[in-house]
């Protein structure tokens, strides 16, 4: 079937057609994820640049694409433009909303920006991505727009979210999301900046992305979608991995890791990871080099449910647990912390030989060559760059649930710096805190981004916010209607139970993110969370809960000093008080 054919199958808002109508050049709905991939690197060249005429700069190159034997590898070609800027997000339309509207920043309307873009648009050669934004099952109908030139960028979206292809689209397909990708107006408009402007219409929400990092735009600018129809409709798409974990004497337990930008979602779903001897190292003291080891006897079973964001549609709660599915086709995993080979070899089998080619980004992948995931692009000499990613699809994961479960354990994973006397921070959690609903509804509202976050461009040091749900930054509309929503979230499932958990360090002491998984374990094992548990008593900085007294997994007690950090030689009972104030 002919594009044009499945175009008068759709119902499209009146300028859209309008533009598809005056478009000047090819307008394209791929057949095939293959022939997507094909277009993103040129049709198989070795290294294919997406450049465009800029006003005042001539022919600009905004990222290359390079034809690797595992994929495309994607480099842009400004180091800012490798993560997701956290100011990128404005409002165009006069619907309530807390976040920055683009008249208040601007002076002006965004119509003539608007009009100006689907101008530029109709010169352009196109692709059409007909996809559900939050799966087919519980999702809704969207479309994307976007240069032929930039078909990586399509490429992604489609691998992220559940793609609809030429021959597969419904007569009456009625996109309720819209997303426009223009990169020149970063340059003509924006002065260089990310920018991404949502304008909420009647039965329509347009997406107008000024760059082609997909972060911002294909990533959580359809987040926003989802969370602006929940907001309507009363329910949450959560920012959260989920997992169900079997013990090796088949307890099961299903796991949601919720938290900002860095705080252990992905890393929930991947097991252990061991040294080159099969060891597991919790800790290593970063004041004496003292280094703390685990033997786990028998690791229990993953099976990964999501990554990024839950949809947790009403339609699908029926007890008083919390139920969920992924709400995306594909996940956006950071590998950062892949530094060399053998590091994480659940990730390097995945990636090196997939299934299928894969769409990488910022790493240094050289035409006709495997790329590398420890092989990442440099900011400056020296400098790799923070966020590494790789465009994962859904079904290349083993042993993956594509079906809703129900949630036992919430937990909430937070960046914690080193905390010693000398040099005293908030880095004061011990390896679990069992907290109480209430408590877990403050941390959702506060959901602090913690230390060293790798994600976005950088804000400055210190402890800051990533606000409601940890998907604040997301949002589209109130504060406090989200806050209501996690609230009623909360109230409306008394059966799941609550814990924080911490990751890079507790204390003195780094454990990246080995806290979490001996976590994962000790619960799994325990057959899930005991609020009357006699190992607990309430932690010394009170929105901390309840810290362990003692935690034994596989007939060995974890280190006191690690459940408490206060017990810390390198700490101490000032330090910890000096980083509780600072979390208060």
């Amino acid at each position: 079937m002919s594009t044009q054919n499945v175009i008068s199958k759709m119902v499209l808002p009146e300028r859209l057609e309008k533009l598809l109508a005056a478009s000047k050049k090819e307008v394209l709905i791929p057949s095939s994820r293959e022939e997507l991939l094909d277009l993103a690197t040129g049709n198989g060249q070795d290294l294919f640049e997406v450049a465009y005429d800029v006003e005042g700069k001539g022919r600009f190159v905004e990222a290359t694409v390079a034809t690797c034997k595992n994929g495309a590898s994607v480099n842009y070609t400004e180091s800012y433009m490798r993560r997701r800027d956290p100011d990128s997000m404005l409002i165009a339309d006069e619907l309530p909303t807390d976040k920055p509207k683009f008249v208040d920043e601007y002076k002006t309307s965004f119509d003539a920006l608007r009009g100006d873009t689907f101008d530029w648009l109709e010169g352009e050669d196109l692709i059409l991505i007909p996809f559900m934004s939050g799966g087919s099952k519980y999702g809704y109908e969207s479309l994307l727009v976007v240069p032929k030139n930039a078909a990586f960028f399509a490429g992604g979206l489609a691998d992220l979210q559940e793609v609809v292809l030429l021959d597969s689209v419904r007569e009456g397909f009625t996109p309720q999301a819209i997303l426009y990708v223009a990169p020149t107006f970063r340059h003509t408009f924006f002065e260089g900046k990310q920018r991404i402007v949502h304008n909420r219409l009647d039965n329509m929400h347009e997406l107008f992305c000024y760059n082609l990092y997909p972060g911002p735009s294909a990533k959580k600018g359809v987040y926003g979608i989802l969370l602006n129809i929940g907001e309507k409709e009363g329910w949450v798409t959560a920012h959260a991995s989920a997992v169900k974990v079997k013990s090796p004497c088949d307890n099961v337990v299903h796991f949601m890791h919720e938290g900002a930008s860095g705080g252990g979602k992905s890393e929930m779903l991947e097991p252990i990871h061991r040294d080159e001897h099969g060891a597991f190292k919790l800790a290593e003291n970063t004041v004496t080099g003292e280094k703390v080891y685990v033997e786990l006897n028998e690791e229990s079973e993953l099976n990964p449910v999501s990554d990024d964001m839950a949809l947790c549609h009403p339609s699908m709660q029926n007890g008083k647990k919390l139920v969920l599915s992924d709400a995306e086709d594909g996940w956006f995993l950071r590998v950062n912390h892949i530094d060399g080979y053998g590091t994480d070899p659940y990730l390097e089998r995945l990636c090196t030989e997939p299934e299928k080619p894969l769409i990488f980004l910022n790493m240094d992948g050289t035409p006709k060559a495997t790329c590398l995931i420890w092989e990442h692009t440099m900011d400056a000499p020296g400098q790799p760059c923070p966020n590494p990613r790789i465009v994962m699809p859904r079904l290349h994961i083993p042993n993956i649930i594509s079906d809703t479960i129900d949630i036992d354990v919430r937990s909430f994973g937070t960046r914690m710096p080193p905390s010693t006397k000398e040099n005293p921070s908030y880095g004061i959690m011990g390896v679990a805190h069992i907290i109480p609903p209430a408590l877990a509804w403050i941390w959702r509202l506060v959901a602090p981004r913690g230390f060293a976050n790798p994600s976005i461009v950088s804000t400055g040091a210190g402890m800051s916010s990533e606000g409601v749900g940890s998907y604040w930054a997301f949002a589209t509309g109130k504060m406090i209607t989200q806050a209501n929503l996690l609230l009623d979230q909360i109230l409306t499932t008394p059966e799941t139970n609550y814990i924080l958990l911490p990751n890079q360090h507790i204390g003195c002491y780094k454990v990246g993110f080995g806290a979490e998984w001996l976590a994962r374990e000790y619960f799994t094992k325990k057959g899930g969370v005991n609020m009357a548990n006699e190992d607990v008593s309430p932690a010394k900085c009170p929105i901390l809960g309840y810290a362990f007294n003692s935690m034994k997994i596989d007939g060995q007690l974890v280190r006191q000093d690690l459940l408490q950090p206060e017990l810390q030689h390198d700490m101490g009972e000032e330090s910890y008080a000096a980083g509780a104030a600072i979390l208060n």
